[in-house]
């Protein structure tokens, strides 16, 4: 039987179901719109918690380490100095520096950028990090341009100095939004309203500390800033070890801080944490978040699938005297089965039309309240598609039954 030919009966049919009909409808649109942008939301999410940070996560680790009493900065400094010295002395240790931040730290500084002092338009956010010629081997990051700090060009800062470094070396990312149309290496910039700053280098990629989603669009926008920063406060210690040597140095290195002096603190639980682990921590939100709208789709989907199935299956009740007419005419089973599967395509079809608007139109307020890039419509579209065949699946079931009504029903009373 022609397809085509069911068209006007599925049609007369289904104006003596409207609401039934409408109903279905809706709940198509609304789980193709939902779903579309749900899992363009996962999507995005698992993308961004599994970008690589450009260092060498698998040798890398932290130590948060707190000061004990009120140091001042020269003592603070000095003290910095010789933990330094004793880290990258420490069997197994390839090198280390302090910083006030680490990649998935979930803090640290940011810089406002403007190529000139009297700029008038927006300035160029970017992370930081406090930094010093060990830096980029620690990292485990190389440099794409320019050169690395020298040991004369590293500085000591208080809590209330200002941050004045004559040399800054930035990420490609940075450079490129910064001079999109030239080489940033021997360039000028100014951090907020200090003088000058010379970039004297360029690195591939460098993630900041921050994983929320507020600084999303500058995650790869990242300055080294030639300094220790003595904050009473505490400091941080990034340790890249030797292949192998993670596991031993972790419990080394502490150890080692302590017997070179006690006056500090090192949290048993968390003061020292692996980037691996830090990874983990950082990326919980976007995880949990992901798995929460997945299994929400994955509940909107057997939703959907449940109501076809119901209504289907009370649509054939409600006409097996008219299939046992189409039989006794000499309807096949097969031409049954068509006909229900045509009848479903039909509804899911104007279902999918209805939600592909709206998906896009939930899309674009998405985009305007919150950090996100507008959803490709080749995601409408695999939406659409597996809707069509899901409810081509959920149809199967009562269009057999429908298929397995015997003629005889023809002559039975109503």
């Amino acid at each position: 039987m022609n397809p085509f030919r069911q068209i006007g009966p599925i049609l007369a049919a289904l104006r003596r179901h409207k609401m039934a009909t409408l109903l279905i409808v809706l709940q198509i649109a609304l789980t193709l719109a939902v779903v579309s942008n749900a899992l363009f939301i996962v999507k995005t999410r698992v993308l961004h918690l599994s970008r690589p940070t450009g260092t060498d996560e698998a040798h890398l680790f932290v130590i948060r380490n707190e000061w004990i009493g009120q140091p001042d900065v020269p003592h603070i400094d000095a003290q910095m100095r010789a933990d330094l010295t004793t880290l990258r002395n420490l069997s197994g240790v390839r090198d280390a520096f302090a910083s006030q931040a680490y990649p998935f730290g979930g803090w640290g500084g940011l810089a406002r950028i403007k190529r000139q002092v009297d700029q008038t338009e927006k300035p160029q956010f970017a992370i930081t990090y406090f930094a010093d010629q060990h830096a980029l081997d620690t990292f485990g990051i190389a440099l794409v341009a320019g050169r690395n700090f020298r040991a004369d060009e590293i500085g000591s800062l208080g809590p209330y100095d200002k941050s004045m470094p004559a040399v800054v070396i930035i990420t490609r990312d940075l450079a490129r939004k910064l001079f999109p149309d030239s080489a940033a290496v021997g360039r000028r910039v100014y951090l907020a309203d200090t003088g000058p700053s010379t970039i004297i280098g360029v690195v591939d990629r460098l993630e900041g500390a921050y994983v929320g989603s507020t600084t999303r669009s500058i995650d790869e926008d990242t300055v080294l800033v030639p300094a220790r920063y003595a904050n009473p406060d505490g400091v941080v210690y990034l340790v890249r070890t030797q292949p192998g040597e993670l596991a031993t140095v972790l419990h080394a290195a502490p150890a080692a801080l302590v017997a070179q002096n006690r006056m500090r603190l090192i949290s048993p639980q968390d003061g020292v944490i692996t980037l691996a682990r830090a990874r983990a921590q950082g990326y919980a939100t976007d995880r949990g978040v992901a798995i929460m709208m997945a299994a929400i789709c994955a509940l909107l989907l057997l939703a959907t699938a449940g109501g076809i199935v119901g209504l289907s299956s009370f649509w054939v009740g409600q006409r097996r005297r008219s299939i046992g007419v189409r039989r006794a005419l000499g309807a096949t089973r097969g031409d049954i089965l068509r006909y229900f599967q045509a009848e479903n395509a039909l509804i899911v079809g104007i279902g999918v039309v209805l939600g592909a608007m709206l998906g896009v139109a939930a899309n674009l307020s998405l985009m305007t309240h919150y950090e996100l890039p507008r959803m490709p419509l080749w995601v409408l579209a695999v939406g659409a598609a597996l809707l069509w065949l899901l409810g081509q699946l959920a149809v199967l079931g009562p269009a057999q039954r429908a298929a397995a009504v015997p003629p005889v029903e023809a002559t039975r009373s109503v």
